[in-house]
């Protein structure tokens, strides 16, 4: 059964879509992650237009991400003070990236943008992942196993305008949040991500806060950038194809609920590793799509005489 995507401009079929969106919540409840990082790509594989992937997946994350909010809200488990100032800096590279999506549009290279980046950030965060569960497995097998600190703290907790974040229990520059929001904000607008697989490390390893707060605290600034990202793209790009949200997100509430239910059988470690190759897995596709040689070397347009 197939139904045509307006924005897209393609027809699909509607019970491949929701397999799709059954997956990613399946590995999205199955690893804690929003999946972004996984479904645009995907979509892309599929043949959906680089941009309308983008600006359709992060309006899909807003939906999503509502819910994991309210029951980590429930729990105590968000640092509102420390969302705001990470969803101050979310706001303004958001609005930037839009705009600089726009630019590349107009230059006719955001797809190649798109998947470069990708590549390049895709392959960096699974490589790092991967490195860390397979040394934290190994360390679990040692007779005396170390443990060292989740962060170090250097010059950068130096800097001015510091602020008490209570429910973290930190006083850091307001500056570290504000810089990290901005940065997820940029790659929301360009990759179509809610920028979790950035940020928990970033909030976790850089700025020190408890794992207990994280997830939640991310989450409610992930909701509020991604609309953002989500009005912007559909006033200025024209890329959001409400439709095909949808169909993902029926699909992905679904998944999510089996995925959580087979999480707690895995180690923590053991949950990293295997996202960590999936996502390296993701970045290879995407950079063998790039480099090699297309079936078609040429492409026809037709030209129009008045």
């Amino acid at each position: 059964m197939y139904i045509y995507l307006p924005i897209a401009e393609m027809s699909v079929n509607i019970f491949l879509i929701l397999a799709m969106g059954g997956g990613i919540g399946f590995l999205s409840g199955l690893f804690g992650v929003g999946g972004g990082f996984l479904m645009t790509p995907l979509l892309i594989f599929i043949g959906v237009p680089a941009p309308v992937a983008v600006g359709t997946e992060a309006n899909q994350i807003v939906a999503s991400s509502v819910s994991g909010v309210i029951a980590h809200w429930r729990r105590g488990n968000v640092d509102f003070k420390m969302g705001a100032v990470l969803l101050a800096g979310g706001i303004l590279g958001s609005s930037l990236g839009v705009l600089l999506f726009k630019f590349l549009q107009s230059l006719g290279q955001i797809d190649l943008a798109i998947k470069l980046c990708y590549v390049v950030f895709l392959g960096i965060i699974g490589g790092l992942m991967l490195v860390e569960s397979v040394r934290t497995m190994l360390r679990a097998r040692s007779a005396s196993p170390r443990r060292g600190k989740l962060h170090q703290h250097n010059w950068l907790h130096g800097l001015p305008l510091k602020m008490r974040f209570r429910r973290s229990k930190l006083y850091i520059s307001a500056i570290l949040p504000f810089s990290i929001g901005a940065v997820v904000g940029l790659l929301s607008a360009v990759m179509g991500v809610g920028g979790g697989f950035i940020m928990v490390p970033a909030m976790i390893y850089l700025l020190g806060m408890p794992t207990s707060v994280v997830i939640g605290t991310s989450l409610f600034q992930i909701i509020f950038v991604t609309a953002n990202v989500t009005f912007l793209q559909a006033v200025s790009t024209q890329t959001v194809d409400v439709l095909l949200a949808i169909l993902l997100l029926a699909g992905a509430v679904v998944g999510a609920q089996f995925g959580s239910k087979y999480s707690v059988r895995l180690k923590g470690e053991q949950l990293r590793g295997l996202l960590a190759v999936m996502v390296i897995g993701v970045s290879s596709k995407i950079a063998y799509d790039l480099i090699v040689t297309p079936d078609d070397l040429y492409s026809i347009a037709r030209l129009i005489v008045h």
